[in-house]
């Protein structure tokens, strides 16, 4: 494979980082890594491949014109993978300006500098230019208890968070038909691994059930989410980027639809058996329901078909060995999480439009 210059937005995040390690672990590509570093940015996750010759790193914000120009003109990528979003549904809730301003407005940048970009390329460089938007399952709303997100599943965003990017996706589907920008899209489902911010389900579980603290479970824990490992999502990003066809979307899935309190479960008997704590006894003990977030989506699962049979995609790994991997990977780095939920999060609940004082899930 002839090597790419490849831009990646927001990619000191949890998905973006992922994918930037790849680039530079597996391809023969150079990277410009274009992140804000917000509280979810974190140059930690790249440290694996910070001293590689092929790795840059600017610090910028997707907002400002001018210094997305400025990376495009310095840097003159043939990909740029957009990855740079605000991403978390409770945060929305509390201050969905934020992804109004991020998702929306960001995107709308990138769009008009990766054009102004394409418009002076010439022959095979313009013909081999990609602008690849990565998104979410969330913007299809909810599934009852059976069906799947396809492609073609009408949009229904039911968040702050899920409207700020069915928002991007709509602008990406329009700059590719007026103006002929050569892009593609991807909506994911729930991702979970290594370098995971530790608001989210996953990583606060594991991080709560290594301390001893209350694990909270929205509702009953009755919501269904179809979860895709980190590693597995980036590999699909990297092939899409290179073989997606010209304004097509591709949903990617990890076939691995759970209940919320059945991961919660699984993550509890695996700390159990990883890192046995006397005084903290069962973790299944240490799980407390607490009151569900407004207009919680009751089940997501994505139907990732298309990928599988037009690009040869399909994830490697079961819940089971991602999970497991997932859960080692935070008892050996305690120095990546520390930080974290020493300062900037400390696993307070978020997204309830009045704080109870109780940490999210």
């Amino acid at each position: 494979m002839a090597s790419k210059r490849i831009l990646v937005t927001g990619a000191a995040g949890f998905i973006g980082s992922a994918v930037a390690r790849r680039i530079i672990r597996e391809t023969p590509h150079s990277l410009l890594v274009f992140d804000k570093l917000t509280y979810a940015g974190n140059l930690a996750s790249l440290a694996p491949i910070s001293n590689d010759p092929r790795y840059r790193f600017v610090q910028g914000d997707i907002c400002d014109a001018n210094a997305v120009r400025e990376a495009f003109e310095v840097f003159q990528p043939d990909w740029v993978m957009h990855l740079a979003a605000e991403s978390h549904v409770d945060r929305s809730i509390d201050g969905p300006g934020e992804f109004i301003q991020t998702n929306l407005v960001g995107t709308f940048v990138m769009l008009q500098e990766a054009l102004r970009h394409w418009r002076g390329l010439k022959g095979a460089e313009a013909d081999a230019f990609r602008f690849h938007h990565i998104s979410t399952d969330e913007v299809f709303g909810a599934l009852g208890e059976t069906g799947l997100f396809r492609e073609d599943t009408p949009y229904a965003p039911n968040s702050p968070y899920s409207a700020s990017k069915a928002g991007s996706d709509h602008l990406v589907r329009a700059w590719v038909h007026t103006y002929g920008l050569p892009a593609i899209a991807t909506n994911c489902s729930n991702n979970y691994g290594p370098y995971h911010f530790p608001e989210k389900l996953i990583p606060l579980t594991i991080l709560n059930a290594l301390e001893g603290k209350p694990l909270p479970v929205y509702g009953k824990g009755e919501n269904v989410r179809d979860w895709l490992y980190v590693e597995d999502h980036a590999e699909a990003l990297l092939t899409a980027v290179e073989k997606g066809k010209i304004g097509e979307t591709y949903n990617i899935g990890g076939i691995n639809e759970r209940r919320n309190i059945d991961v919660v479960h699984a993550i509890c008997d695996l700390m159990d058996e990883a890192a046995p704590d006397a005084k903290i006894g069962p973790r299944r003990d240490l799980i407390a329901f607490v009151q569900d977030r407004p207009g919680h989506d009751l089940r997501y699962a994505i139907d990732c078909a298309k990928i599988e049979r037009d690009l040869g995609w399909r994830p490697r790994e079961t819940f089971e060995t991602g999970l497991r991997k997932t859960v080692q990977w935070y008892l050996d780095n305690r120095a990546w999480w520390g930080d974290i939920r020493s300062g900037r999060y400390r696993g307070e609940r978020l997204g309830t439009l009045v704080s109870d004082g109780k940490a999210a899930s």
